[in-house]
């Protein structure tokens, strides 16, 4: 959900900084993907987006994990009327392209969505589809920059430059929690172009939750707020619901 699902329901891996101490970088990124989008076995919460031209959306997202880093989830809009019962589908598979779709209820069209579109903006926010569904670990080269006294700092940067728009991005990562806390991304230029912070974290159901997180364009000066409520984890959802054809109807045991 998050990370988008860290946009969502952040928090698993809960170690100390001692015992941490000698993790390598690819180990911290990996603790901290665990962390950001794989929080219990599923999860559901609604989410209320704020963006700073005074739009505002409405949605609820509901997530389950798969066979390894796998993972399905949905996006169901409920406001304004411009995008409420629009829906959003993924399939995530690690390592590869994600099978994503698209409901449109003012065409009654399901569409699918191309994998190259994962770096567009969400439904014309500041963040974007990747923030949902989240990346790779294999897409970036992952280095550990500084250790500091309650975070990793760790840089990425994308082994394929062409597909994106960023030439790399760096992390700032809790040492206890492993929930990314703030990402800022260069340009081609190598200019701070983007930032991601998470401004809140809670604890629900004994697990550290990311409760607001906010986007921000530093080049228009733009930014969106998302914050986070009804966060539920371990609900027992099952894998029948997420096809397409819960897009265009909501089930209704996890949609209120």
């Amino acid at each position: 959900m998050k990370n988008v699902f860290m946009l969502v329901i952040a928090g698993l891996v809960v170690g100390s900084s001692v015992y941490a101490a000698d993790l390598t970088a690819d180990q911290i990124v990996a603790k901290a993907n665990k962390a950001a989008y794989y929080a219990g076995n599923d999860g559901s919460t609604s989410v209320k987006m704020v963006i700073s031209d005074g739009r505002e959306r409405e949605f609820n997202i509901i997530r389950m994990n798969a066979k390894g880093l796998d993972q399905k989830f949905y996006v169901y809009f409920k406001a304004p009327s411009d995008v409420r019962k629009m829906s959003y589908l993924v399939w995530k598979h690690a390592g590869g392209d994600d099978d994503r779709w698209l409901f449109v209820p003012a065409l009654n069209l399901v569409k699918r969505i191309a994998p190259g579109d994962k770096r567009t903006s969400f439904v014309g926010s500041d963040f974007m589809y990747e923030d949902v569904s989240g990346r790779s670990l294999g897409e970036d080269v992952h280095e550990l920059v500084e250790t500091m006294d309650t975070q990793y700092v760790v840089k990425n940067t994308p082994t394929d430059k062409k597909s994106v728009k960023f030439s790399s991005y760096t992390v700032w990562i809790d040492k206890d929690t492993f929930i990314p806390k703030k990402s800022e991304y260069l340009d081609k230029n190598g200019k701070l172009y983007r930032r991601l912070e998470a401004t809140k974290v809670e604890t629900i159901q004994d697990i550290p939750t990311v409760t607001e997180m906010v986007a921000s364009d530093l080049a228009s000066g733009s930014k969106t707020v998302n914050s986070f409520s009804n966060v539920k984890y371990n609900i027992g959802l099952k894998d029948r619901i997420f096809t397409e054809r819960f897009l265009r109807r909501p089930p209704r045991e996890v949609i209120k």
